[in-house]
């Protein structure tokens, strides 16, 4: 059973059908340029277009870079701000003419990491964080998800997370990888003393990186890099909308 997927980014708007038996895409992804600016009438004409790239029939799982509760959007703080109080289910599902379901991002790529990758079958708190433009979190207690945690806005040395330890600082900053291993250990610290997780999974592209700042982590937890790196918003999308896995509320 295949199921299509759609991660909405910063720069593209992905898809690709799922095989759920697996984790693996059915088919071979689709990437469509974000449009700019990226308002919901804009977005939304370009997830349509994703869709219409396949043959596939059936639910549509989407994921969405700001908090999302029951359908609706509830943050922008990435993107353009009409997205606020916007109902994206409705929307995409206009859009598409599929039952659609969104869902934060991270959350997406969490589920995915605990069902298929590196988080499966580990029982506890798993914190999975995607580190990338800025930085997204997943918070699982026991393969059940606390959704829309948004992690990276937490404050370290006087910021948001993100404007310091998230993948694009270290090339905006030209910092060597063991000064940004520095400030991702820092971020790690701080998310220990108030999570106490048993597992850290970090994604975004930056994980096929792993070893190159691995040894600058010392934290009390095990930190892994995702298994299911940048295709895991697409995996969890799909997973959520065949039912797989209960909808964030």
């Amino acid at each position: 059973m295949s199921v299509l997927g759609v991660d909405i980014g910063g720069s593209g708007v992905k898809g690709a059908p799922v095989d759920l038996e697996t984790g693996e895409f059915a088919r071979d992804r689709v990437r469509i340029p974000t449009p700019q600016p990226a308002t919901p009438e804009a977005v939304a004409e370009v997830v349509a277009a994703v869709v219409d790239s396949f043959d596939t029939t059936g639910p549509v799982g989407c994921t969405f870079p700001g908090i999302v509760r029951k359908g609706v959007v509830h943050s922008a703080a990435n993107v353009d701000p009409a997205w606020v109080d916007t109902d994206a289910d409705a929307l995409f599902t206009e859009a598409t003419g599929r039952p659609v379901v969104v869902l934060n991002d991270a959350d997406a790529a969490g589920l995915a990491e605990v069902r298929y990758g590196a988080a499966k079958g580990r029982d506890g708190v798993v914190l999975v964080l995607t580190l990338g433009t800025g930085i997204g979190s997943a918070l699982i207690n026991d393969g059940e998800l606390v959704p829309n945690t948004e992690l990276g806005h937490l404050e370290l040395d006087g910021r948001a997370a993100e404007k310091r330890a998230a993948a694009a600082v270290r090339d905006d900053e030209d910092l060597s990888w063991e000064e940004w291993g520095g400030r991702v250990d820092r971020y790690l610290a701080h998310l220990e003393l108030l999570f106490s997780p048993d597992l850290f999974v970090l994604g975004g592209g930056v994980s096929k990186r792993f070893d190159r700042f691995s040894d600058h982590l010392h934290r009390r937890a095990e930190v892994v890099p995702a298994a299911l790196r940048n295709q895991a918003g697409i995996v969890g999308a799909a997973l959520v909308a065949a039912g797989r896995e209960d909808t964030p509320a």
